[in-house]
């Protein structure tokens, strides 16, 4: 799937005036449901990965 951000303007961000890199600090897909690829594989299983093992704080406080 394809897509085109509505700040992007020939490679740079009309909003950072930096260069496009989808979701990075600032960027309006930051806090969004996207994931990036980082064209590696095992590097993108490894970080999916990582994220799924994060602490639930909220759930550790109501356990003590």
């Amino acid at each position: 799937m394809g897509w085109t951000c509505q700040h992007d303007f020939k490679g740079e961000c009309k909003l950072l005036n930096k260069p496009c890199l989808p979701g990075i600090k600032g960027c309006i897909l930051n806090k969004s449901e996207y994931t990036f690829s980082s064209g590696n594989y095992e590097e993108d299983k490894k970080r999916a990965q990582e994220k799924s093992q994060e602490i639930d704080f909220a759930a550790l406080a109501r356990s003590n």
